[in-house]
């Protein structure tokens, strides 16, 4: 199995994950309640998934592998520094108010991986 097919399915687990873990939590702040430690985890194998996806990057930018279109690294960059940010941002709370920008954020995500798969071929 080639980089690039890893790299492809990766992104689409990314795309599927991100915006399963986003409806998951306005689920949460609809019914107005906290984040608990399953959410947690499920956002952090959120970020592993980009972070992985990352690291397949680079190695086939550097085995010559270049995307079409350089704005695809901006989303990669952005895939993996976005969930870092808002927990930074958030200070690491987890009330009702974090449960719905942390949805939002993983929407969001799910969205940059889409765009992020028109720019690569």
């Amino acid at each position: 199995m080639s980089l690039l097919l890893i790299h492809s399915r990766l992104a689409n687990t990314g795309m599927l994950y991100s915006a399963a873990v986003g409806l998951w939590a306005l689920y949460l702040a609809f019914r107005k309640r906290d984040l608990d430690p399953n959410f947690w985890g499920a956002l952090a194998i959120n970020e592993i998934i980009f972070i992985v996806e990352a690291l397949l990057g680079v190695t086939m930018w550097a085995q010559g592998l270049r995307p079409d279109r350089v704005v695809h690294l901006l989303y990669g960059v952005l895939a993996v520094i976005t969930i870092p940010a808002a927990f930074a941002f958030t200070r690491g709370k987890g009330t009702r108010r974090e449960a719905a920008i942390y949805g939002l954020i993983c929407l969001f995500l799910a969205g940059v991986a889409i765009r992020a798969a028109t720019t690569a071929a």
